[in-house]
């Protein structure tokens, strides 16, 4: 049987690579058994893991349907759990504390380059037959002078997360393109949330900053935290790959292939058709997506283009 696994959520990179076995009691080894060796693991638990995208408590309702459509679709019990970054979910899939993560694009690049064996079998999409992707803004507050990228030199910016593709890999690119060396020509905030970003430009802690479209268009509007014409978007990235979920290498195949199988199923057509969803599910996870479409992994070739831009020492999976 698979070695258990602590149930506290993911403190940080250094306590899940210094002690996060230690503290389960067991050894990489055990949590290899059943079913390891050629065939691949093939544990009776699966852990789910994903990182909120704003400060929100109700990740685990948002993520549900997806969790029972996998216990479903494979028969095993799915544990879903809200990740602190971007980093400590490279970190778990690593050490074999998560198996099934919904990473950011450049966060995938990180973790393959850093050596986690991770293979992307979906992404996100927000319209049924779209291709699965989204854009990152540059925002600022009307009367600011900002009137483009160009202006961000010498101001104080909001970014996400380091290893946040639209919160600071492709914003970081956008500056360099126009001269502007994110680490040297700008006064650097980390939010820790595209939400956090765009209220701390609406509340004057920075000067701009950057965020997820959906944050701006539908998310904060919706909750009523953001009214039209509170903040001005002066720039727009190229469309940026769909969120991928990432499934560990190391598992059985014909578990992979049952979860790839998952989540090309995991939309809010099939999710409300089959009753899964009880009252309807307006969105796919927590954002406001229509569901997920199959990928693979050279559908993130511009992301390493992007990383070539910046060489970001994240892009190479560094610390």
């Amino acid at each position: 049987m698979r070695a258990p696994r602590c149930s506290s959520g993911f403190a940080g990179v250094a306590v899940l690579a210094a002690v996060a076995l230690a503290a389960c009691g067991q050894s990489a080894d055990a949590s290899r058994s059943n079913g390891g060796g050629f065939g691949g693991r093939n544990p009776d638990e699966l852990v789910f893991a994903a990182v909120p995208s704003e400060n929100a408590q109700s990740l685990q309702q948002a993520y549900q349907p997806l969790v029972t459509l996998l216990q479903r679709q494979t028969g095993k019990k799915v544990r879903f759990q809200s990740a602190t970054s971007y980093s400590s979910v490279i970190e778990a899939e690593r050490t074999d504390k998560v198996d099934i993560a919904q990473y950011g694009p450049f966060s995938l690049v990180t973790a393959q380059n850093s050596g986690v064996k991770v293979t992307p079998v979906a992404a996100e999409t927000t319209v049924k037959g779209a291709p699965p992707g989204y854009h990152s803004y540059g925002i600022t507050r009307p009367g600011s002078g900002i009137n483009s990228i160009a202006d961000f030199r010498g101001k104080k910016v909001c970014f996400v997360d380091p290893d946040s593709t639209s919160g600071f890999l492709y914003p970081s690119a956008a500056l360099i393109n126009a001269g502007i060396d994110p680490n040297r020509d700008v006064t650097q905030v980390i939010a820790g949330g595209h939400d956090a970003s765009a209220l701390s430009v609406l509340n004057g802690q920075c000067d701009a900053g950057f965020a997820q479209e959906s944050m701006i268009d539908t998310t904060l509007p919706g909750k009523g935290q953001l009214k039209p014409g509170q903040l001005n978007v002066v720039w727009k990235s190229d469309l940026i790959p769909g969120s991928p979920i990432g499934v560990s290498d190391d598992l059985a195949p014909d578990l992979k292939t049952k979860l790839a199988n998952a989540f090309a199923m995991a939309n809010l057509d099939y999710l409300n058709l089959s009753g899964i969803c009880t009252p309807a599910c307006t969105h796919v996870g927590e954002v406001n997506g229509w569901g997920y479409a199959k990928v693979d992994n050279s559908f993130y070739d511009s992301v390493r283009t992007v990383c070539r831009t910046t060489r970001a020492k994240q892009c190479a999976g560094q610390p």
